[in-house]
């Protein structure tokens, strides 16, 4: 790094540097703990950008990772933004993901690619229902992570007490790494506990750092915090530990050393705190991005080998070895798709011919690019370890690329079911065709956000998260598209599903003039435990050939189309079996769709006597609200089929954790708001599925089956 005549930090970037220079990763927190804010200063602080730009400044520009309009006016992240940049002789690949549950999405495809990831936590929040989401997302895909206690300028911050939530909510196993000098508006800058040093951030933007003593009323504290994080990491190191019994102090490699094998086992949690918005503590966190988080070198991927039984291998991140890249993210822009790519091993370069391994078509590179938020800079080629974007390709997200030499696919991300639906309809004909390319634009880009016909009542019906996540496409269509449209009320996403095992033997015979259609199917339908990662299984226990083995398929296809709709409220059947042991064929009549046929009215049977039930979505509830009003909001929550789980106050402030089902839960930001003066507020997420009480059941029954004879 060198500084220009003005003292504006200054960057020479070489993206084919050494890859142990790569940082790739993400920064993901509950929401308004201040990511973005983070982002900011790092881009601000690594010279990336020349001025700092708040969420919701008064200067109307916004930050620069939220480049959507309706992220500058709602202060919020709705889609992941991504970003390069360097840090010394560095090269960090980052990406800003949004905290709120609607957008978890695009959290799940960030954290997919990433190599580390920075989990940022509230001084005076703690640990929240998000943080707890982002956390398991992190464990889903084995990334290793630091966490910055954000916010210690606030009042009522407390990072001790947001320490001891790690360990206790997330059963992490952390060490400060940093400690304030000072809190709330006496935060003043922090301690480096590595480097038994105190750091002062000075200049307008905090850009200048200074190097002093530790103040003597902290160096009892800091000299604590020290003991204790050489304790944590000489359980990684023997010769750390070594020194740790005999009382030695180790150097300061040594210790950097056995930090970053803790964190890279994930056994251990490096801690920053600082203030983003008063620019203090950044500089030390980016020191720690490259201590402590790996290079693309030092994580295992493994793609599955289409040529040799879906034999796992373990990718190597060599530019030298055949080409593996991972299509995780989709956006539509000005130019047609923008494909985002993950280069796992070799290298592509501008046009170079590519194979999408889920099609085996050969595509073009016409362009490639990295992004800086909505920018884009053209670049020749990329490598292993590299993010970068494509121009051109079309293809789904998790799609695998290949330069042809090989047929590898990687795995591909969770992607959580949606929990509400809406009827959608352009208000005037002219609207149609927009409305249409707009959906399925969606739907290319979000893979949580669905779209059905509803071929009773010929409505539109899009899916998504929450409220908030269909407000947001709507108003999108509104503005990208200058499509008006008309919204229906509100709808949950429910289910159906078996409580109980139920046989079938169902033959279907038809006789019409010439050949006919026989089929005889006979086996069981039961219920799938709770936990299970599929909602459909199809067990083949068919011997001595009753059914042959060619219509085997055709069975399981007349099974999967029954689930689809089951019979009480016409919604999908979830969490089923389906074993077939039992059958018969017809040397002439037998044919696929005859034993497709059989297996779909067999299903039929069998559920009416499976004493099937209908699921509703139930959402796990996090509201703050002052503690004078403690009691109106659990008399809310309880109005609205709520089970409080557990209730804590801080701070003059109660949380009540509950579960509610989303049924209940429309309106209730209003509600909220005017019992607690607009000083409550909630966070909401998906946490399971479970049965609506009986009396319900039989209500929206009885609904459906009305609404069928009407429409008959």
């Amino acid at each position: 790094m060198c500084r220009c005549a003005t003292g504006t930090p200054h960057f020479t970037i070489d993206f084919m540097a050494d890859i142990s220079k790569i940082r790739n990763i993400g920064i993901s927190a509950h929401i308004d703990s201040g990511k973005t804010t983070l982002s900011e200063r790092i881009l601000f602080y690594t010279g990336k950008i020349h001025a700092i730009h708040e969420v919701r400044g008064k200067d109307g520009v916004g930050a620069t990772m939220d480049s959507m309009d309706l992220e500058r006016e709602k202060g919020i992240t709705i889609q992941s933004a991504a970003t390069y940049t360097t840090w010394g002789d560095y090269n960090i690949n980052l990406i800003d993901t949004p905290g709120h549950v609607d957008f978890t999405v695009e959290v799940e495809r960030a954290l997919r690619v990433l190599d580390g990831a920075v989990l940022v936590l509230c001084s005076v929040a703690g640990v929240q229902s998000q943080s707890i989401t982002v956390d398991r997302q992190m464990r889903r895909y084995s990334v290793p992570r630091l966490a910055f206690i954000n916010k210690a300028d606030r009042s009522g911050a407390n990072p001790d007490r947001v320490m001891e939530q790690l360990r206790e909510k997330l059963s992490h196993n952390p060490a400060f790494v940093s400690y304030p000098i000072g809190l709330e508006d006496k935060l003043e800058g922090v301690i480096n506990i590595v480097d038994m040093k105190a750091i002062y951030f000075d200049g307008d933007d905090g850009e200048n750092l200074r190097e002093e003593e530790i103040p003597a009323n902290l160096m009892d504290k800091a000299k604590e915090l020290r003991h204790r994080l050489i304790e944590v990491a000489a359980d990684f190191d023997d010769s750390l530990m070594e020194k740790f019994l005999m009382d030695e102090q180790p150097t300061r490699d040594e210790l950097v050393s056995a930090i970053r094998k803790g964190t890279l086992s994930l056994k251990m949690t490096p801690v920053f705190v600082g203030s983003a918005y008063k620019n203090k503590g950044v500089q030390v966190l980016l020191n720690g991005v490259v201590d402590f988080l790996p290079n693309p070198t030092e994580i295992t991927n493994e793609a599955l080998d289409q040529d040799n039984n879906e034999q796992k291998i373990q990718l190597e991140s060599d530019p030298t070895k055949p080409l593996v890249m991972l299509a995780f993210k989709l956006e539509d822009g000005r130019y047609g798709q923008l494909t985002y790519m993950r280069v796992y091993q070799g290298t592509v370069k501008k046009g170079d011919f590519i194979t999408n391994i889920a099609n085996g078509k050969k595509v073009k590179v016409p362009r490639l690019v990295r992004m800086h938020a909505s920018q884009m800079h053209d670049i020749e080629e990329a490598q292993s370890g590299d993010i970068v974007a494509l121009f051109g390709v079309d293809c789904a997200s998790g799609d695998t690329f290949t330069d042809g030499n090989v047929r590898y696919t990687m795995t591909s991300m969770f992607v959580p079911e949606p929990v509400i639906e809406l009827a959608v309809a352009p208000k005037d004909k002219a609207g149609q065709v927009n409305f249409s390319k707009a959906l399925n634009r969606f739907t290319k880009e979000d893979p949580t956000f669905r779209v059905m016909r509803d071929e009773e009542s010929g409505e539109t019906i899009i899916k998504g998260m929450g409220e908030l996540h269909l407000e947001i496409y709507i108003e999108r269509i509104r503005r990208e598209y200058n499509t008006e449209i008309t919204v229906g009320r509100p709808k949950v996403a429910f289910r159906e599903a078996i409580s109980q095992r139920s046989d079938f033997n169902y033959t279907h015979k038809k006789q019409t003039g010439g050949s006919g259609q026989f089929g005889r199917v006979g086996g069981f339908i039961e219920p799938l435990p709770d936990d299970a990662i599929e909602n459909y299984e199809f067990v083949d226990d068919i011997v001595g050939g009753v059914i042959p083995r060619e219509y085997i398929p055709a069975c399981d296809k007349g099974f999967k189309e029954a689930v689809l709709e089951g019979s009480l409220i016409g919604q999908p059947v979830v969490r089923v079996r389906v074993t077939i042991n039992d059958g018969a064929t017809h040397a002439v009549d037998s044919s696929e769709q005859a034993f497709k046929t059989a297996s779909l009215m067999a299903f039929r049977e069998a559920y009416e006597k499976a004493k099937p039930i209908i699921l509703e979505p139930i959402m796990k509830l996090e509201v703050s609200a002052p503690e004078e009003f403690q009691g109106t909001v659990i008399g809310q929550v309880n109005q609205r089929r709520g089970v409080i789980m557990g209730t804590t106050s801080e701070m003059g402030y109660v949380t009540v954790e509950a579960e509610v089902p989303l049924s209940e839960m429309f309106g209730y930001s209003t509600d909220l708001r005017s019992v607690t003066q607009g000083k409550g507020e909630f966070s909401m997420e998906f946490k399971k599925y479970q049965p609506v009480p009986r009396n319900i059941q039989e209500e929206m029954v009885k609904e459906y089956q009305k609404k069928r004879a009407e429409g008959r």
